[in-house]
């Protein structure tokens, strides 16, 4: 789940180990302007939030989410934020539980007062309208048919950049109009005669309004891509506060198992911190190199209120290498156990991972069968197999602002390690963001044989998919986000990728791999890659406001459909900067992937990833 407003976090974590606590917490860091507000309803609480109608409150709901009870509530509204917001998207899961005749469950943009906002609402006989609400006038802005059934999760956005106004619906698109209404201010949750279920709210600030599409040019002579070394990854910057816990376990490379794990007597090895670990628990391992001759295995479960973390402690640098571990690598033409997976092996659920290097092992992390784990700041690279890798059933994980590359597979010759992977298996509400992924020798991303929709977004992938390491036979295939596949008849699923780049990979760059589902790809760029931009051929993918440049072709249609991309437009496209060393050099203090113009059009329009 998405981490709630920091503010909350110190008090908290001093509550409960006050002299331990204070050694792990560090300084408290405000997120960058990427982010303004975010918030899962982890800490138990609405605090932040002023409420207006309606009986709200934290409930547990698969994990702790906000609930509006009262159906009868002709008017409820909760709203967060700064009137002084401009241009922005907001967007959250929704869950209606009931609509009644009338009624409504919406998310609200630029709400400048109780009753004067822009709103994306859910109403009954399935559809969905985009309105702008001025006291009793309700202006439809745009409108969609859309099955809308109670008791299930919708991932609602809207996007208010100038006077244009957008809606989408788990990624697709509702309309866009432009509206006066209003040109600032909060976010806000609201049903009007129905319950609902809230959370993952999340709102990012910037946007290009759109602009007049540019007119035929001479193609620019691209720039090569410079991207950093294999073997020097760029600053991780340290997590801010630890999640609160009923205790606090400290490991150190000089520590001694037999210790109770303070932070005088720290702990020897993860693995004896996690058999020692409960609900709650905060295992925060020191600076150094560890390098265990096992796999680290995650079994226990943390829960939805106390989930278990295990991260470096106040920024230090901690790596750990599985490079004496078995199978690193596995002989060639085998396979390796499932339970010799990872260095750290998941198969547990409601667990935190944050600010580990990862290296040199038979896979970074292997998770299976494991549920609402958070992947955060996480380093894995030069792994024997993927470098972070899920399958099985496996819902609700979160990965957020991985850097994964160099990870190969000698065992097969290349073809099976990739930067992440979600594949083999099914679960709903995963989610990727802000992942960069390189030289891998497979591809950056793989979702094969993974049946239930992945939420990709923020994220890079490029230079995947070429022999760096003269392995023979080389057999990997250099896609940058690759969205399924299978033996046929290959699963139809319904993956959603946003705001995400893909370049300089040996294949393609956004592909379906065979997927016949309805995949969607709003506002991505593909540039320089050696197949297609967007290969969608074999699926019913509908697309909005990509950028293709310089791929050979720029996209591979089939029968997917869309509007507003760089093909649709037509013209050629001169980019802003072809330099992605800001992108792929040090992180933002946040985490997050740093802004730049790297291959943003020159002329400004509003298309493709603004990154």
């Amino acid at each position: 789940m998405r981490p709630s407003p920091l503010r909350r976090l110190a008090p908290l974590l001093a509550a409960v180990l006050t002299a331990t606590a204070a050694l792990l917490a560090g300084s408290v860091s405000t997120a960058s302007a990427a982010t303004l507000f975010s918030d899962d309803f982890t800490d138990g609480d609405t605090a932040g939030w002023s409420r207006s109608g309606g009986k709200w409150g934290v409930v547990t709901d698969g994990s702790p989410a906000l609930r509006q009870s009262d159906a009868g509530s002709g008017n409820a509204r909760l709203f967060a934020g700064n009137a002084g917001w401009t241009d922005y998207t907001v967007q959250a899961r929704v869950k209606p539980l009931s609509l009644g005749p009338g009624g409504h469950v919406g998310l609200l943009a630029r709400a400048s007062g109780a009753t004067r906002y822009h709103r994306l609402a859910l109403l009954p006989g399935d559809r969905v309208q985009l309105q702008a609400v001025n006291g009793n006038a309700v202006t439809v802005l745009a409108s969609a048919t859309r099955t809308v059934t109670t008791g299930v999760w919708y991932t609602l956005a809207v996007e208010v950049t100038g006077s244009t106004v957008r809606g989408s619906v788990d990624g697709v698109p509702v309309g866009q109009a432009t509206s006066p209404l209003v040109a600032a201010g909060r976010i806000g949750l609201q049903t009007a005669s129905s319950a609902a279920t809230f959370d993952d709210v999340l709102v990012r600030d910037g946007g290009t309004a759109p602009t007049t599409p540019p007119s035929p040019t001479t193609p620019p002579v691209p720039t090569p891509s410079v991207t950093p070394s294999p073997t020097t990854p760029p600053v991780t910057p340290p997590p801010t506060v630890p999640p609160p816990g009923t205790v606090v376990l400290v490991v150190a490379t000089d520590g001694d198992d037999a210790n109770p794990g303070t932070l005088a007597r720290p702990l020897r090895t993860i693995q004896r911190a996690h058999d020692l670990a409960e609900p709650g628990t905060t295992i925060a391992v020191r600076g150094g190199t560890y390098a265990p001759t096992s796999t680290i295995k995650i079994l226990k479960d943390g829960n939805g209120y106390h989930p278990i973390t295990l991260m470096n402690y106040q920024g230090e640098k901690v790596v750990i290498d599985g490079e004496n571990m078995p199978y690193t690598p596995a002989a060639v033409g085998t396979s390796i156990p499932r339970a010799d997976r990872g260095v750290l092996h998941v198969e547990a659920d409601w667990w935190r991972f944050v600010g580990l290097e990862i290296v040199h092992g038979p896979y970074g992390i292997f998770g299976v069968d494991t549920n609402y784990g958070r992947y955060e700041r996480l380093v894995t690279r030069d792994n024997y197999e993927s470098g972070l890798h899920l399958q099985g059933e496996s819902s609700g994980n979160r990965i957020i602002n991985l850097d994964s590359y160099g990870n190969r597979d000698p065992r097969k010759n290349g073809e099976s390690a990739d930067g992440l992977a979600i594949k083999e298996g099914s679960g709903l509400d995963n989610q990727v963001r802000g992942a960069r992924l390189w030289r891998n020798s497979d591809d950056g991303f793989d979702a094969w044989l993974f049946q239930s929709p992945i939420l990709i977004e923020d994220s890079v992938a490029y230079d995947n998919g070429y022999n760096y390491w003269d392995l023979p036979d080389y057999a990997g295939d250099g896609n940058g986000f690759k969205h399924g596949g299978g033996n046929d008849p290959r699963p139809a699923v319904d993956h959603v990728t946003r705001n995400s780049m893909a370049w300089g990979n040996s294949a393609g760059g956004f592909i379906d791999n065979g997927n016949p589902g309805a995949l969607v790809f709003d506002r991505n760029t593909a540039w320089r890659n050696g197949r297609a931009g967007f290969d969608v051929s074999r699926s019913a993918s509908q697309l909005y406001r990509n950028l293709a440049v310089d791929n050979a072709p720029e996209v591979s249609p089939g029968s997917s459909t869309g509007t507003g991309n760089s093909w649709d437009l037509g013209g050629t496209w001169p980019l802003a900067s072809t330099d992605p060393s800001t992108i792929t050099g040090p992180r933002a203090t946040d985490g997050s992937v740093p802004t730049s113009d790297f291959l943003r059009p020159a002329s400004g329009v509003d298309v493709g990833a603004r990154l």
